[in-house]
């Protein structure tokens, strides 16, 4: 017995009235839909359900009775009808004899070669890739040789960050007062009431005595 191919990459894409089968590319998944193969106890049955839904009766035990018979010629059908797919789809694939794999021709066949491109890659396609991709290793190359920030004052930068009221923290952009509270930015000292230690202005207790503090 002859060896079936594509025993790996096919989607059954068979019903109860017929066969079909999509084959795919082992290397790029391109498909290959073959043509549909009714099955003649398939659609029997189907007439005989319709008819059966409107007479009822014998019909409709027939109809039952051809499910049954279809499902006992299931397997042998399924295989005769999945050679026939196989030998038709063989056409539009191209078998690799070093890998073994089923590739498509328009994207996947080194026909110079006579392999798949996974073994013998088009040296031309290869070459634009390479290109592209060192083309693309230099640029970041080059923008780090450049400085990207020279525009950039970081005292500002660090300046602008922290530029919020110290009262309701409201963002600022100079000035000597909030224009959300009205109170003055420049945040005066705060000292314990009962120690006197300096204290941070929301503190609400003294970090060395715990003393509450007044608003």
């Amino acid at each position: 017995m002859a060896m079936i191919q594509f025993t790996r990459n096919y989607t059954d894409r068979s019903n109860n009235f017929g066969f079909q089968f999509e084959f795919q590319c082992d290397k790029c998944r391109n498909g290959h839909l073959s043509p549909f193969i009714a099955s003649k106890v398939g659609v029997a049955t189907g007439i005989l359900k319709a008819a059966g839904s409107l007479f009822g009766g014998s019909l409709s035990r027939a109809a039952y009775a051809g499910q049954h018979v279809k499902d006992a010629l299931r397997g042998s059908a399924w295989d005769e009808a999945y050679g026939e797919a196989v030998e038709e789809a063989k056409q539009h694939f191209e078998h690799c004899s070093r890998c073994g794999h089923w590739v498509c021709p328009q994207a996947c066949w080194n026909e110079a070669r006579g392999l798949c491109e996974d073994c013998a890659p088009d040296l031309h396609e290869e070459a634009a890739h390479i290109q592209a991709k060192v083309a693309v290793e230099q640029a970041w190359d080059k923008a780090r040789k450049v400085d990207q920030v020279e525009a950039l004052d970081m005292k500002a930068a660090r300046s602008a960050a922290a530029s919020a009221c110290p009262h309701c923290r409201a963002r600022v952009a100079g000035g000597k007062f909030c224009s959300e509270c009205g109170k003055p930015l420049a945040a005066a000292k705060v000292h314990c009431s009962e120690c006197g230690v300096e204290m941070k202005p929301q503190a609400r207790f003294c970090s060395e005595c715990g003393t509450p503090q007044r608003r």
